[in-house]
């Protein structure tokens, strides 16, 4: 089993509906089960289309889905609760999000692995402290020391 976090948000319709059958939705889903869920709270939206504010939380989960079915399991919870893509960062019933995996890092077209950008966002790290602060130390450490890599030239050196 794979410890995962995943990230929820909604800002359409009746956010707390949208919020709390997503999390019905993730307890039935095969393999998996629900650790730890945040304090939901609300936030102002993000992005250049005008939209209300978010409802945001994270839960902790194990599952056994590898990383691709896991998403193909939150993008049909997102379906079935309405979600519909029309805008990038336009408004939304619901919004699942992978943040963590286990220990994997991936970086592909589909799905990258820790999220890119949760570490810039207080809507994520919030909740995420609540439930696992250290998994927010390790990944600002793991940032810090790429950052470092990169700047003095290391990484750059080691993939030649």
């Amino acid at each position: 089993m794979a410890t995962c976090f995943i990230g929820m948000g909604s800002n359409l319709g009746d956010r707390e509906y949208y919020i709390n059958n997503a999390i019905k939705k993730i307890r039935a889903m095969p393999g998996t089960q629900i650790k730890k869920i945040s304090r939901i709270i609300e936030s102002p939206p993000e992005g250049a289309s005008p939209q209300g504010p978010y409802l945001n939380g994270v839960m902790e989960i194990e599952t056994t889905l590898r990383p691709y079915q896991l998403l193909q399991e939150l993008q049909g919870i997102e379906s079935s609760l309405g979600r519909v893509r029309t805008v990038k960062g336009g408004p939304r019933t619901i919004d699942l999000d992978i943040l963590t995996y286990g220990g994997i890092r991936m970086n592909e077209m589909a799905l990258s692995i820790p999220h890119p950008r949760m570490l810039e966002r207080d809507f994520v790290l919030k909740p995420l402290r609540e439930i696992a602060p250290e998994i927010v130390r390790k990944l600002k450490k793991q940032k810090a020391t790429k950052k470092k890599w990169k700047s003095s030239g290391i990484l750059k050196r080691c993939r030649q």
